[in-house]
């Protein structure tokens, strides 16, 4: 007998719908899955066989052979166990079968019949709800991700309870769908606030720069003079996460599994602190079956890189596409997976190989030639696409010791918020959220310097060799830092402050 139970799966970030049909007839005992399975689809057929003993049904033993369709999509992960144990159990006249196509199970089966949770739930809902009008039956611990999307789903624990569901459906309540707003309504806990860190006043303004804008940003200094704790700042003065950023966020650690069941929606931005000896498959995502990587999972939030000539040169050189492009393209041969990139790079280095180049307390050690081949770890191409390069002094004993609370993190991202909120006025209608994002066509049109702006910004190109990428970086940098005036112009004084935001550009 033949039943078809559908089914649903991720490629990359994008979900497709899946018939799973369960072929159980004549011949010698045989269970076969085709269709393009991975190696963990193959191993459900021995999840599935004891499942099914295990939760008081009969396997059959008869050749059972299981589509996966289309065939032409690669089939990853756990998620089919529920469907082709359903389908088996349809297909032997176990549960009923007459309102089965008006639902999609997915769900990994436990030995002893239960049902676990498997990641991509939440894209897979958004994705029912939008292109179909079937009920969605997950685990009972992916129950919280549907919660978040208005598909009308129902969570399981075993196996049984499916039969038990499919007979008298009426008997069960559905997933009760949560508000987005309520949990980012939640306030989140500041762990590193900007009144923590003594003095470096040019650094924290350089950061409330880079966050007013959307800006990327590098520090500069000798060990120990606080670059890290600045960078572990900035989140917090970060606009809060849109309901729509969250869901987006969300959705790609539902795919990477890192969602947290209790609390299935990610409310507060992204930090992520690789380390230097990180992979390019790690950073970028790869696989035989690509999986995000930390550009990805950084989405809408803060990508941090310590020690950054530290790293592989083809990391950092893997770096440009997605920093200019907000995406990252996965090419395998089965097919090539788009990820989102929308990331900010904050990014922290020494001066030198010994660390302490021009600092005033302790003397470099470094040949004038060791300094210039530790620099040039970090590529001029990269270094085009990091809007910022802000040096951070060393602290002076008098700075350390200064009880003066220092402004807050909440009171910056004030400021901050209202600069964005310019930004979106000014690019209503458009797709861009911030003056980091602008086009060529957007920098000539809104990023107009008043004449004594354009001399100095002349003088400055020609004399230190810019590049057409960093003079538009620096117009930018100039706009946002005029949103933070509430002035509409550039005046020289936005523009001399955008220009000391490029310390190696004169190196």
């Amino acid at each position: 007998m033949l039943a078809r139970v559908f089914s649903c799966t991720t490629v990359g970030i994008d979900p497709y719908l899946i018939e799973v049909e369960v072929d159980v007839g004549g011949g010698l005992p045989e269970f076969t899955i085709v269709g393009l399975p991975d190696t963990t689809v193959k191993e459900s057929k021995e999840r599935v066989r004891t499942a099914i003993k295990n939760a008081g049904f009969e396997f059959p033993p008869r050749k059972i052979i299981v589509n996966l369709a289309p065939a032409d999509i690669k089939k990853a992960g756990p998620g089919f166990d529920l469907a082709i144990a359903v389908g088996i159990l349809a297909a032997t006249g176990q549960i009923k079968t007459v309102y089965l196509n008006d639902y999609i199970f997915v769900g990994e089966l436990s030995l002893d019949g239960s049902i676990r949770s498997v990641p991509g739930i939440l894209p897979m809902a958004l994705f029912i709800h939008e292109q179909t009008t079937k009920s969605f039956l997950v685990a009972e611990d992916n129950r919280g991700e549907v919660a978040l999307t208005p598909v009308q789903a129902y969570s399981f624990s075993s196996l049984l309870k499916i039969k038990n569901f499919l007979e008298n459906p009426q008997i069960y309540n559905k997933v009760e769908q949560q508000s987005l707003k309520n949990f980012l309504e939640q306030k989140q806990e500041t762990v590193y606030d900007f009144a923590d860190v003594k003095g470096q006043h040019l650094a924290k303004r350089a950061l409330e720069v880079a966050a007013a804008g959307g800006h990327n940003l590098l520090l500069i200094g000798s060990p120990g003079c606080g670059k890290s704790l600045l960078a572990k700042c900035f989140s917090s003065i970060l606009p809060p996460l849109t309901p729509g950023e969250a869901l987006e966020v969300s959705k790609v650690y539902s795919i990477a599994g890192l969602l947290n069941k209790d609390r299935p929606l990610v409310t507060s931005r992204p930090f992520r602190a690789p380390h230097h000896t990180a992979s390019a498959a790690s950073i970028i995502g790869g696989g035989v079956v690509p999986n995000p990587g930390e550009v990805t999972l950084a989405t809408h939030g803060v990508l941090f890189l310590d020690e950054l000539p530290e790293y592989r040169r083809d990391v950092l050189e893997s770096l440009r596409q997605p920093l200019e492009d907000r995406m990252v393209i996965i090419s395998r041969v089965a097919a090539a997976v788009t990820y989102p990139a929308n990331f900010q790079l904050v990014g922290a280095a020494n001066p030198c190989y010994c660390g302490y180049y021009g600092d005033g307390l302790k003397e470099c050690i470094c040949t004038p030639y060791q300094v210039n081949k530790y620099r040039s770890k970090i590529s001029g191409p990269l270094l085009d696409r990091i809007d910022l390069h802000v040096e951070v002094p060393r602290l002076a004993y008098q700075e350390l010791e200064n009880k003066k609370q220092g402004e807050s993190s909440q009171e910056v991202q004030k400021r901050v918020i209202k600069a964005r909120e310019r930004q979106l006025a000014r690019f209503f209608g458009r797709r861009i959220t911030c003056n980091a994002r602008m086009t060529g066509k957007e920098v000539r049109k809104y990023c107009q310097l008043e004449a004594e702006a354009k001399q100095l910004l002349k003088k400055v190109y020609t004399n230190s060799g810019l590049s057409v990428r960093a003079h538009e970086r620096i117009l930018k940098i100039a706009r946002t830092i005029a949103d933070l005036a509430s002035s509409e112009e550039i005046t020289i004084t936005h523009l001399a402050e955008a220009l000391q935001y490029r310390t190696l550009d004169n190196k």
